[in-house]
């Protein structure tokens, strides 16, 4: 068993791709067969596996979380209370709730069962840049 973190430095609404990382954290465990899990300690971005061949999957998934939760200052969004924090904040929240912020990835020779075009992502729902944690657990045969 081991534990880390990534320390992931985000540049707005987006996806920030993490999969060298994570990878890099197997390396260094050395572990053969086993588990390894991610946890974002954050409550307004997410974590998802992706497709990471096509950058336009990304734009697009971005969009589609745009228009499905739009900023607090949007007509339709009048319903929201909490917004101390500006227009992007509760919109992040609701994301989070809807999106995972762990996942769990099987990994066999040291290397992730990995899909051939899926990538791990940190997904930023907030619209400044972030430092964002992800913690690292790997859980070995």
């Amino acid at each position: 068993m081991s534990q880390s973190a990534l320390i992931v430095q985000t540049r707005g609404p987006g996806l920030t791709e993490i999969t060298a990382e994570v990878a890099a954290c197997l390396d260094r465990a050395g572990a053969d067969a086993g588990l390894v899990t991610l946890f974002v300690r954050h409550t307004s971005c997410s974590l998802l596996i992706q497709e990471n061949a096509d950058p336009s999957v990304r734009t697009d998934l971005n969009a589609f979380l745009k228009r499905l939760v739009p900023d607090a200052d949007d007509p339709a969004m009048g319903w929201i209370t909490h917004r101390s924090e500006g227009p992007d904040d509760m919109p992040a929240h609701i994301k989070a709730a809807l999106l995972p912020v762990s996942l769990q990835i099987p990994f066999r020779a040291g290397r992730m069962v990995l899909g051939t075009w899926q990538g791990i992502y940190l997904l930023e729902h907030r619209h400044a840049p972030h430092r964002r944690e992800v913690a690292v657990h790997i859980a070995s045969d």
